[in-house]
């Protein structure tokens, strides 16, 4: 590792390398761990640019007994899993939780004062902040690749280089951490990396939920009261009790789309589970507080609330636990499927939050302030946070669902075919139901399965608190009768409106995005309907598979202009939710960077973000991390909402115009029309294997048959990623950029677009990033080991050329002679994981080709030794899918 790698980093990286390599030795014996060494050793040299030790290391794998290759691949597996909690554990006690150049970390404090100067009197900073809707939504994508009972030891690690550190003076102390430290290492060698079924949407949710229960519990209330110190300072007030800038909802049991898992009965069963989990998690607090709360002073309004009692406080709590207790045994009850008979349950936030209310308010009027500020406020900020159900859950399902079940309607009515009706006679249609004071669905209607499932899932809509439950999205949405045929089935079945949310992620849709909101807000009796809120999602990455990462990011930003113009015009106000993946193919990358890129008067106090998979983890799934990563989304809101990046110049547009046009067509003239291209990707990828990890509860494609096309975007990117050559995030960019790099004048103005224009910059910062963690050298290797074809390979070839030749381009307008000259924590995280991964890619192609042919019937051990450098390489490039 290079010498300015922070020392404490490189010691705990040794710490949990030693102690893996004994609990090797232990298991497989010395002969085994010095195969290990041999191999590293070889990478390493290879990795200095000594050719013949890559050879050497090749062949050294290649001639490996069968017998090692599972415990090979597990041994690198392990280590950059540990590398990864050596680093997390450094960000969390340096508090560097994303990858930010030097200087640049953002601080609400100083924040604050930049506010204040630029004009913002302290009252309106309390005012933004106490109104600020961010929304984080936890997604169970298909590429966290570690069970949580890993992830759990792996937590548990991280604790112990804590002890370690702190017990300098206590060698017992010390020596004890180590112990246990040794123990968990063994236990994890020992644990099965791989699951053997793939997770439940309900194992998803459960695993959302274990992340609040971790980590959010304590870093919520941890958050709110560094804000409260932070607004006391320059305002002279605190955050009023019930404002939440930061809330959380979720899609684990809610996303329906392409997921046929995902019924109306597991949406039911997880909402039942938040309630019962969030219901456990208050009775400690209760608990807790009736401990503390012993005081015998308090207001008349208490008093009147639980008579002459000596304790009041315990009194009000006593009650208020019995409630929880209640509503805990109900919810476990209707989980199990038992009929309840127990006592009144607490059904809302606000009968939580009333009583607990009654007591700050109590112990404020009496001059106990110290008190009301403390453990019970921080309860009271987890109400106004958690509310009762931990969080909110969305639902989505794509829009030709809705479509089927109104062309049957239509047809069982005798009224005609929906599914053959243009746009305009749909929309009259569904207005004059969405008026209309008859039912519409006959109460013993007859449907397909399909429809049924439709209707039961609004079923379960009706039957919940309006506060269990986020927004409705559309998938596939392009016109406004899509929006209006979901709020008609919610009127139809049960009378609940939530939010519902059109996502464009198309192309297509992302252009049209803004004149189909036009014609929904112009509709009759709509704006009421929505009592003037609008939600759109904005989706980064099937637009990045349809049309290349270049062209899609500029559409989405055109789009956001053109929603927040329309909105504006309308006097409605938008919120756009950002379906953002965790790589950069996928709108991945530093939040705060990614927020201040946005157009002007897009993020406008409000924004709902994915939050996903693996991302999840890296973000919020240990206190420290939760509470920096919470800072680091209101900074950006705060900021864009306050400060708001300048509009791009007219000349900016046009060539954003021009270097769009050309990169799409160099995208699209490579996975849409070379007609070698799919045969390539097959060949070459891990991805016809990939379907066998079991990651999500998703299948890994929409339809079973077809091409590209049919794959999710996670699998798409996961696939490119496991070869190292990221195809899908640069694609096309290489053409854009050396074109107008050959102009004159081109060089000059990509500078000041990058220096002058947050978004531009920022798209240049990403691509450097990921440009750095590509290795077209692996790809090569890949394509030599498995693509026999002449035609095949010479693609293969240009396409690294391709890749090369942008890499120049982006030193060119960087000014730079090598990547992530400016990052260097970044540059270090790859570099000290590189001879780790470097073996697993090797295994993972002689594993592919071995299991091409036997066509697919390997022994269980290759197997798994193939899932294995599949989780290895995902974790050592840390942002997968």
């Amino acid at each position: 590792m290079s010498h300015d790698l922070h020392e404490s980093l490189r010691d705990n990286v040794r710490i949990l390398g030693d102690s893996l390599g004994r609990t090797i030795a232990d298991d497989l014996g010395q002969g085994f761990v010095d195969k290990i060494e041999t191999i590293r050793a070889h990478a390493k040299r290879g990795r200095q640019g000594d050719t013949l030790q890559q050879r050497e290391l090749i062949e050294y794998l290649r001639k490996l007994p069968e017998s090692d290759l599972l415990p090979v691949t597990r041994a690198f597996n392990q280590f950059l899993n540990l590398a990864n909690i050596a680093e997390q554990h450094y960000r969390a006690r340096f508090r560097r939780v994303e990858d930010y150049k030097p200087g640049t970390q953002p601080v609400l404090g100083e924040l604050l004062e930049r506010a204040r100067q630029a004009g913002n009197s302290p009252r309106s900073l309390v005012e933004t902040l106490s109104t600020m809707r961010v929304e984080l939504v936890l997604t169970a994508h298909p590429t966290e690749v570690i069970r949580r009972t890993l992830i759990q030891k792996y937590d548990a690690i991280d604790e112990c280089l804590t002890a370690i550190e702190g017990s300098e003076e206590y060698p017992e102390r010390a020596e004890r951490a180590h112990g246990r430290l040794n123990e968990l290492i063994s236990q994890a060698w020992h644990t099965d990396e791989i699951r053997h079924e793939r997770p439940t949407p309900v194992d998803e949710a459960k695993w959302g939920f274990a992340v609040i229960e971790n980590s959010l519990w304590q870093a919520v209330p941890d958050f709110h009261r560094d804000l409260d110190n932070l607004l006391l300072d320059t305002a002279g007030e605190r955050l009023p009790l019930d404002a939440a800038p930061i809330r959380y909802a979720s899609w684990m049991g809610g996303d329906r789309d392409g997921n046929p898992n995902v019924t109306a009965r597991v949406t039911r069963e997880v909402l039942l589970l938040g309630r019962w989990m969030a219901a456990d998690l208050y009775l400690r607090d209760l608990e807790q507080l009736k401990t503390e709360l012993s005081m015998w002073k308090a207001n008349s309004a208490l008093k009147a609330e639980v008579g002459d009692v000596a304790e009041p406080y315990r009194e009000l709590l006593k009650r208020l636990l019995a409630k929880v207790e209640a509503t805990r045994d109900w919810a476990k009850a209707e989980l199990d499927g038992r009929n309840f008979d127990g006592g009144p349950i607490i059904e809302t936030r606000d009968q939580l939050f009333a009583p607990l209310l009654a007591c700050y308010r109590s112990l404020c009027d009496v001059g106990l302030d110290t008190i009301a500020n403390g453990a019970l406020l921080d309860t009271l900020r987890r109400v106004a946070v958690f509310g009762v159900t931990l969080t909110k859950l969305d639902l989505r399902q794509e829009a030709s669902r809705h479509t089927q079940l109104m062309e049957e309607l239509t047809s069982a009515l005798g009224i005609g075919h929906y599914d053959q009706w243009d746009e305009a006679t749909r929309q009259d249609f569904l207005l004059e139901e969405l008026t209309s004071h008859r039912p519409l669905i006959p109460r013993r209607w007859e449907c397909s399965a399909e429809s049924r499932e439709v209707i039961d899932t609004f079923k379960v809509v009706a039957s919940e608190h309006a506060e269990a439950l986020g927004t409705y999205i559309i998938s596939m949405a392009a016109e406004p009768s899509d929006v209006l045929t979901v709020a008609l089935l919610m009127k139809e079945i049960g009378g609940q409106t939530l939010p519902i949310a059109p996502l464009f992620e198309t192309l297509n849709d992302l252009d049209n995005a803004a004149s189909a909101i036009d014609k929904l807000l112009q509709l009759p009796g709509y704006r009421a309907l929505i009592k003037d809120r609008q939600e759109v999602m904005i989706g980064y990455s099937d637009s990045a598979k349809d049309a290349g990462q270049l062209a899609a990011a500029w559409a989405q930003y055109r789009a956001q202009e053109s929603l927040v113009e329309v909105c504006k015009r309308h006097g409605v106000d938008l919120t756009l939710f950002h379906g953002r993946g965790g790589t950069v193919g996928r709108g991945g990358g530093p939040a705060h960077a990614a927020i201040l890129s946005q157009p002007p008067g897009s993020v406008n106090g409000s924004l709902r973000v994915t939050e996903q998979g693996e991302m999840i983890r890296f973000k919020f799934g240990q206190p420290d991390i939760a509470l920096r990563s919470m800072e680091i989304y209101t900074c950006a809101v705060l900021e864009a909402t306050l400060l708001p990046p300048p509009a791009p110049e007219a000349q900016w547009r046009e060539e954003m115009d021009a270097l769009a046009r050309v990169a799409h067509a160099g995208y699209v003239g490579v996975v849409r029309e070379n007609p070698d291209f799919v045969p390539y990707f097959r060949a070459v990828t891990p991805e016809g294997a990939l379907g066998r990890l079991p990651l999500g509860s998703r299948p890994t494609k929409r339809r079973q048959d077809g091409g590209v096309e049919t794959l999710r975007a996670i699998p798409w990117i996961f696939a490119w990623t496991q070869i190292r050559l990221m195809l899908p995030a640069w694609l096309g960019s290489g053409e854009a950029f050396a074109n107008r790099l050959e102009q004159p004048g081109g060089r000059e103005v990509l500078q000041e677009m990058r220096s002058q224009w947050p978004f531009f910059g920022t798209y240049l910062d990403m691509l450097e990033m990921l440009l750095a963690k590509a290795d077209v050298a692996i790809a090569a290797y890949y394509e030599h080991r498995l693509v026999d074809e002449p035609s095949l390979k010479a693609l293969g070839k240009r396409l690294r050329e391709r890749y090369e030749r942008l890499e120049v381009a982006v030193l060119d307008i960087l000014e730079q002679q090598a990547l992530l000259e400016n990052t260097p924590l970044i540059r270090q995280a790859i570099d000290v994981r590189n001879p780790y991964i470097d073996p697993l890619h090797g295994l993972q192609a002689e594993l592919l080709q071995r299991n091409r042919d036997a066509d697919g019937a390997i022994s269980a051990d290759l197997s798994r030794a193939l899932m294995v450098t599949m989780a290895g390489i995902a974790t050592g490039l840390r942002n997968t899918g």
